[in-house]
């Protein structure tokens, strides 16, 4: 068995940007033992002058060693990192020949190492999933780093002269001097978007950094800087759409499966058992045809969600996959009383009220994970971002992206979109209807400050990597940043992953690979009107053709007019007056009357094209409640 990848983990951390200042051992101890379920096996802690890193241990590989802090041969840099470095062979073999000696066999011991030779630039030669903090003490300096991708999360806030940071918001909450409130910009995001956008968390004052961002403090401060972002060619640039689109198709699915190949390859490596999910389509079926053909004979793990009675259940496919491939499968079924069982439980992971309950079914499968003995799992987020997989590319290709508005609606909209965007772009619905509609539903003490926290006055990507670009490059990379990176990777991810102590891990977003996708031309995203048509032609000869030739087909949970229809009492109980008026934050009247309108027959709030404010609302309470936030009725 090969051995590297150390572990997955939480991470936390203190440093005092006045100088040399006692970081209380107790406190570090706090904060980390709020993130036992990350990593249950093991703990670690470094404390100096000023400085304080502590370390929850989820063992992979090297599992009698692997252990951290990491520090330099003088001991002068010292590192937690969690998460993984899949290069780290060739940057071990790089920096042996140069001199380093290492200690263990963990990939994240090559941090230290990288630091000395390179500086902070070291972020630019690592592929991996990641989020570390790296102690400088000579420059009395603190790095903290998060992948290109933003698979692991790392949040932070300073107060009263500390940098506190950790992998999990409440783990910093545990420090004596962070007070927690509500940060209604969040608020706002998450009524209007998929989730949460990078630098902005629900908790005012906390901050997430973003995807490929490393945050650097010492004695004058704290400054953060941007080391990558997926940054498509520019429209003029492009070569002329390809004569032979066919010949093109098969000269893209070869070089792709190489490098999708390695990245499974690498992401199977484990002393411990490694499983895959099975969605029932074809990214979660393509890397489980790529695990078997990494090891023929072998009959690795497979789980999927399953709903019993429901036309939109995927067991039919699912087995069809496991079936061909030899897997060991095992279908988690989820039932009416699990959304009332595990919602609570999953809010207080997500550390976010959402916009639909399917985190609880991804909660309820990793559960089924961990007690079957698996620790890490492969999974095919990432596929529909950057391949085209969203019906959104379709669309754009076609050039039916435009908005539904038209005369002063039309140009009051345009204004939205290039406040939030920098440019004219339609992302997820019209934002002027929405907006009023929120201005409705907030309660009416919030209505005077409403502009200043509404979404639709903040700038939440960078314009640059937007203007001059082709359409459907445009829809990648919002959807790299506003629904794949702190959503479907954040929230949905790792938060429900890793509450059970259960590693996921992202083939589609290794580095070479994202790259690689970068650099496809658009054409060859939705080809002859097919999502994800690079993809497809890769998979042809490795997947049943019936799944090759699903349309996409999201995860579904339940929603709101679901649970009211069913008299789901205790949902309705988080929406009633006396909570609402309690909190502050909402309308009272105005929930009712959508309460009123969804039980009686109203429009219907689908799963995947509708915006569940009622789920929103509901699991909002739960968020007050959990974290004990501030009621403002």
């Amino acid at each position: 068995m090969k051995r590297g990848f150390s572990n997955v983990c939480g991470i936390a951390g203190m440093f005092s940007l006045g100088g040399a200042r006692h970081c209380e051992t107790s406190v570090i101890h706090e904060m980390t033992s709020e993130l036992i379920h990350r990593g249950p096996d093991d703990v670690g802690h470094y404390t100096g002058d000023g400085i304080a890193l502590g370390f929850r241990r989820l063992a992979l590989n090297d599992l009698e060693h692997g252990n951290q802090p990491h520090l330099s041969e003088s001991g002068s840099l010292v590192s937690v990192c969690n998460g993984e470095i899949y290069n780290h062979r060739r940057l071990r073999a790089e920096l042996s020949a140069a001199g380093h000696r290492f200690r263990t066999e963990c990939d994240t011991e090559v941090l230290v190492h990288l630091y000395r030779r390179h500086g902070t630039g070291l972020t630019d030669r690592l592929d991996g999933q990641f989020a570390f903090a790296l102690y400088d003490a000579d420059a009395r300096r603190v790095m903290l780093a998060r992948d290109h991708a933003g698979i692991v999360p790392l949040f932070y806030t300073v107060v009263d002269g500390l940098l506190v940071f950790a992998s999990e918001i409440k783990a910093i909450l545990r420090h004596p001097a962070v007070s927690p409130r509500v940060d209604l910009r969040g608020l706002d995001q998450v009524l209007t978007l998929p989730g949460l956008v990078s630098p902005r968390t629900m908790f005012e004052g906390i901050h997430s950094l973003r995807p490929g961002e490393r945050l650097l403090a010492d004695t004058s401060g704290v400054r953060v800087e941007r080391y990558w972002d997926l940054d498509y060619p520019a429209a003029a640039d492009l070569d002329p759409a390809p004569a032979d689109l066919d010949a093109e198709l098969d000269r893209a699915a070869a070089e792709m499966t190489a490098l999708l190949d390695g990245a499974v390859r690498d992401r199977l490596v484990a002393d411990v058992p490694v499983g895959l999910y099975l969605s029932g389509g074809l990214d979660s079926s393509l890397l489980a045809a790529l695990a078997a053909g990494a090891r023929p004979g072998h009959s690795w793990p497979s789980y999927s969600v399953v709903f019993p009675g429901h036309d939109f259940d995927e067991s039919r496919h699912q087995r069809l996959v496991a079936a061909k491939l030899g897997t060991r499968h095992r279908e988690v079924p989820v039932h009416e009383h699990d959304l009332a069982d595990r919602l609570r439980q999953m809010v207080r992971h997500a550390e976010t009220p959402v916009r639909e309950s399917y985190n609880v079914c991804s909660l309820k499968l990793s559960e089924a994970v961990r007690a079957d003995g698996t620790v890490a799992v492969l999974t095919g987020e990432g596929a529909d971002e950057l391949f085209g997989g969203y019906p959104g590319y379709r669309y754009d290709a076609a050039g039916l992206g435009g908005s539904r508005l038209d005369g002063l609606d039309a140009l009051l909209e345009q204004e939205i979109r290039e406040r939030m965007w920098g440019v004219d772009i339609g992302y997820e619905q019209d934002q002027l209807t929405a907006q009023e509609l929120r201005r409705d539903l907030y309660a009416p003490e919030l209505a005077p400050s409403f502009e200043e926290f509404a979404v639709t006055g903040q700038r939440l990507v960078d314009a640059d990597r937007l203007r001059g670009r082709h359409p459907l490059h445009q829809r990648s990379y919002l959807d790299f940043h506003l629904r794949l990176a702190d959503h479907l990777l954040g929230d949905h991810g790792d938060r429900m992953a890793l509450a059970h102590a259960v590693e996921p891990r992202f083939p589609f977003l290794a580095r070479p690979v994202v790259e690689q996708a970068r650099r496809l031309h658009p054409d060859l995203m939705v080809a002859g009107g097919t999502e994800k048509a690079v993809l497809r032609r890769l998979a042809a000869p490795l997947v049943p053709g019936e799944v090759l030739a699903r349309p996409k087909f999201g995860f579904r949970g339940q929603t709101s007019s679901h649970l009211l229809h069913t008299g789901a009492d205790w949902f309705e109980e988080l929406l009633s007056p006396e909570v609402v008026r309690k909190q502050g934050y909402f309308d009272a009247d105005t929930v009712s009357a959508l309460v009123r309108h969804q039980r009686t027959g109203g429009d219907q709030v689908h799963a995947h094209l509708d915006t569940d404010y009622l789920m929103v609302i509901a699991t909002f309470a739960l968020f007050v409640e959990e974290f004990g936030l501030p009621c403002l009725g």
